[in-house]
């Protein structure tokens, strides 16, 4: 029942507009991405500033300290959503309305310039912008850390993933790359005695991509009358949780890369959908995180996906669109095809056991960028080192080295670890999942995740941001994080044979 307080009742009120815009504004940048033209890149800049602006000015108004201060709840969920409201209010009060101005603005210059240094391979042409980027970040880093009581970094980690600390991810990371330095040539060695895969030769149309790619999305269970489906450079789950907006990119000669990329931004897609209504545009209506956020993408795409059994149900719908042969399609060459082991030097491309060492790389690097300790122009050169040192090779340019992600140069630091720390809790919580479900794979093997997508829906995306990452993964499974749950799913998968 709602507490009879007016001012909890004026902070919802507020939160609610904030919300609005933020939603206006996660529609802009979809638009940015999939839609705007080249030339409206300095317009759009303006637009977002002015937005965050507006936002940040309702947010650190005078009357909402007052609020927060007289503001009563009535049950577990206004408590929540009253400390998240706290919380924002404190993160905001922190900054100044110019740096937060400031910050979309570079942010969007910089995002612009980033797409043609990408496209040449020519970190110079982006760098002075990044630097810009960065001294900002620094900035809103060193802001919050003293408002917060938080290292600048941790600081900026906890906008993404609240509660999580550099020193909680380190030792995770670093216990990862020690596993991975045995089991990666264990894991290429079983590979090569089972022989190379039947390659998907071919030309694949867009639009029969396109189809087949909506139809997974709908074996998923998205609902396109609340979710779109378009191109963008980079894949990415936008909008909001009745309008989302879902993004691909299509390759003729490989259909795989629109069609997976697909699966995992429906699990984005599926999250936002899921969240509580009755808290739409509240605090704890949101996700619980990007850590929570990504492990729903990917216990949707690695986990039930990519399994024998998924395989099996999504051979015959490749053979039915495509018309390829048995054998190509067959789920055995699909596991070798799609679930192949190799050292790359992209991240999005990357299997799901050398996956974490671009994370930890970028992990370590953005770090050691917010201290001070690297700074831009010297970043080709620790990337190139730094992924050396964790799988033995060097990337042959910028493009495929650090040019490659939108994050820092869209202004998102402290976001990376999230990615890692989300596939972990997606073999935990699949491992929950298949205890209650145990006729799970018979059920992927028709492909049917309905079962599973209700138990997500009831232990995961129904709470909302109720919980912390950790009290989340508590109430869904019975535990805190357990990377052992990843490791295991990883030798089980690439390591028995």
């Amino acid at each position: 029942m709602m507490p009879d307080n007016a001012a909890y009742a004026r902070l919802k009120a507020r939160f609610a507009r904030i919300g609005a815009l933020g939603e206006a504004a996660g529609i802009l940048h979809w638009d940015a991405s999939a839609m705007m033209p080249p030339g409206g890149g300095n317009a759009r800049g303006e637009q977002l500033a002015a937005l965050a602006g507006v936002r940040h000015e309702l947010l650190t108004a005078p009357q909402v300290a007052d609020d927060l201060a007289a503001a009563e709840a009535g049950d577990e969920w206004d408590a929540a959503n009253l400390a998240l409201m706290r919380r924002a209010h404190a993160r905001a009060t922190a900054l100044p309305v110019d740096l937060v101005e400031a910050c979309e603005r570079a942010n969007s210059a910089c995002e612009k310039v980033w797409r043609q240094a990408k496209q040449d391979a020519d970190f110079a042409k982006v760098e002075k912008l990044l630097a810009e980027v960065l001294r900002l970040q620094r900035e809103v880093a060193g802001a919050l850390g003293a408002r917060l009581g938080l290292d600048p970094y941790d600081a900026l980690m906890d906008g993404y993933q609240p509660g999580v600390t550099a020193a909680d991810v380190a030792p995770v990371f670093a216990a990862y790359e020690s596993w991975l330095r045995e089991a990666l040539p264990r894991a290429e060695e079983i590979q090569a005695r089972r022989g190379p895969p039947l390659p998907l030769d071919g030309h694949f149309p867009v639009e029969a991509q396109r189809a087949l790619c909506r139809e997974m999305a709908e074996r998923v269970g998205l609902e396109f009358k609340h979710a779109r489906l378009d191109e963008s450079l980079h894949p990415f789950c936008g909008g909001n949780p009745s309008d989302v907006r879902i993004t691909t990119f299509y390759d003729e000669a490989n259909p795989a890369k629109a069609l997976l990329g697909v699966l995992h931004e429906t699990g984005h897609a599926m999250y936002e959908r899921g969240l509580p209504a009755g808290f739409a545009r509240q605090p704890v209506g949101e996700a619980a995180g990007m850590a929570a956020h990504e492990s729903q993408s990917l216990i949707v795409e690695m986990q039930a996906c990519r399994s024998d059994a998924f395989l099996g149900f999504l051979g015959g719908r490749l053979r039915a669109a495509f018309g390829l042969g048995a054998k190509v399609a067959a789920p055995a060459n699909l596991a070798k095809l799609w679930r192949r082991v190799e050292r790359g030097f992209i991240r999005v491309d990357a299997d799901e056991m050398t996956y974490p060492a671009h994370v930890i790389l970028r992990f370590r690097l953005e770090r050691a960028m917010i201290s001070g300790e690297l700074e831009v122009r010297d970043l080709p050169g620790a990337w190139a080192e730094g992924l050396r040192a964790l799988l033995g090779i060097v990337p042959p340019d910028d493009a495929q080295g650090c040019l490659q992600d939108i994050h820092w140069h869209d202004g998102a630091f402290g976001y990376f670890p999230a990615y890692t720390l989300g596939a972990m809790a997606a073999a935990q919580l699949m491992e929950a999942i298949k205890a209650d479900v145990p006729e799970l794979d018979d059920m992927l093997a028709e492909g049917d995740l309905s079962a599973m997508m209700r138990w997500l829906n009831l232990n995961l995306h129904g709470q909302g941001a109720r919980l912390g990452f950790q009290d989340l993964l508590r109430h869904a499974t019975g535990r805190a994080l357990d990377p052992g749950c990843f490791t295991v799913h990883l030798a089980r998968r690439y390591l028995d044979g």
